[in-house]
C-alpha cells in the first residue's frame, strides 16, 4: 500500500509542468559549466604548452652550453697545435744556422746533434720531464710527483673501453696530450740552444746524454717553479708570467750553453787561425735566421 502510495505521487510530479524560468536557469547553468569546462581546458593545454616550451629552453641552453665548451676547446686545440707546430719549426731554423756557421767538415754532425735532439728530447720530456714539470707537487713548491710515462694523459672508461683523452671543466675543455706537445716544443727548443752554443765541439753520444738530461731534469725543474705553480710563481704573493719563454726557455737555455762552452772551452785553433772558422753557407745562416725571427 506505501508503496502504491510513493509510486502514485512520483507520477503525479512527473506530470506536473516545469515553470519556463526554471527551464531558463537550467540551461544558463549548463551553459556556464560548458563555458567552465572549456576555460579548464585552455587553461591545462596552456600549462602543458608551457611545462613543453620550459623544457624546451632548459635543453636548448644545455646544448649552447656544451656547444660553447666545445667551440671553445676546439679553438684551444687549433691554437695550441699551430703554435706548438711554429715553435717545432724553430729546430729546422737551428739546423740550418748553425749549420751554415759552422766549418764544412762538421755540418753533418751539427745537423745530427739537432736531430738527436729533438729524439732524446721527447723521450726525456716524455718519461721524466712533463711529471716534474706540470705534475701535481703535494705542497713541496719545487717539483712535480705524478704524470710519469704518460700517466694520467687520459681517462679509459673500464666498462666499455673508451678513451677520453679531453677533460671538461667549467672553463672548457682541454687535452692533456696536447698541452704536452705545445710545452714539449719549447722544452726540446730550450735544449737546442745548447747546440749552437757547443757546436763541432761535442760528440753526438754525448749530446745525446745531455739532450735526455736537459729536458728530464734541468728545464722541467725550472718550469715546476715557474708555469708549473712551484715557489717562483708564489713569491710574495706577485706570481710569475712569461708567456714566451724569455726566462723559462732562453734563459734556461742559454745558461746551460754558457755552462758547457765554459766546461769545454773555445775550439782548437779559433783565435790563432780565425779565417778557418768563417761560416761556409750563408744562404743557410740567412734562412735559419728567418725561420727564428
Amino acid at each position: 500500500m506505501k508503496l502504491f502510495s510513493i509510486v502514485s505521487l512520483l507520477g503525479s510530479v512527473a506530470a506536473t509542468p516545469v515553470p519556463h524560468e526554471l527551464l531558463l536557469q537550467v540551461q544558463e547553468l549548463q551553459a556556464e559549466l560548458s563555458t567552465q569546462r572549456q576555460v579548464i581546458q585552455e587553461l591545462q593545454e596552456e600549462r602543458r604548452l608551457q611545462a613543453a616550451e620550459s623544457e624546451s629552453i632548459d635543453d636548448k641552453i644545455t646544448k649552447l652550453q656544451e656547444a660553447d665548451l666545445g667551440l671553445g676547446g676546439a679553438l684551444d686545440s687549433a691554437w695550441l697545435v699551430l703554435c706548438g707546430a711554429l715553435v717545432m719549426f724553430m729546430h729546422a731554423g737551428f739546423a740550418m744556422l748553425e749549420t751554415g756557421c759552422c766549418r764544412a767538415k762538421n755540418a753533418s754532425n751539427v745537423l745530427m746533434k739537432n736531430l738527436v735532439n729533438v729524439c732524446c728530447g721527447t723521450l726525456g720530456w716524455w718519461s721524466i720531464g712533463w711529471a716534474l714539470a706540470y705534475g701535481e707537487q703535494n705542497g713541496n713548491g719545487f717539483i712535480g710527483t705524478d704524470g710519469f710515462f704518460g700517466f694520467g694523459f687520459y681517462t679509459r672508461d673500464k666498462a666499455s673501453g673508451v678513451i677520453t683523452p679531453v677533460e671538461c671543466t667549467s672553463d672548457g675543455c682541454q687535452s692533456t696530450m696536447l698541452s704536452w706537445f705545445f710545452q714539449w716544443a719549447f722544452c726540446t727548443a730550450g735544449a737546442t740552444i745548447v747546440s749552437g752554443a757547443v757546436a763541432e765541439r761535442v760528440k753526438s753520444p754525448t749530446y745525446a746524454a745531455f739532450a735526455f738530461l736537459m729536458t728530464s731534469f734541468i728545464y722541467p725543474m725550472v718550469v715546476a717553479s715557474t708555469w708549473g705553480g712551484g715557489w717562483l710563481a708564489s713569491l710574495f704573493g706577485v706570481g710569475y708570467m712569461d708567456f714566451a719563454g724569455s726566462g723559462v726557455v732562453h734563459l734556461t737555455g742559454g745558461i746551460s750553453g754558457l755552462v758547457g762552452t765554459t766546461i769545454l772551452g773555445a775550439r782548437t785553433g779559433r783565435f790563432s787561425n780565425p779565417e778557418e772558422f768563417e761560416c761556409h753557407n750563408l744562404p743557410l745562416v740567412v734562412l735559419g735566421t728567418f725561420a727564428l725571427w
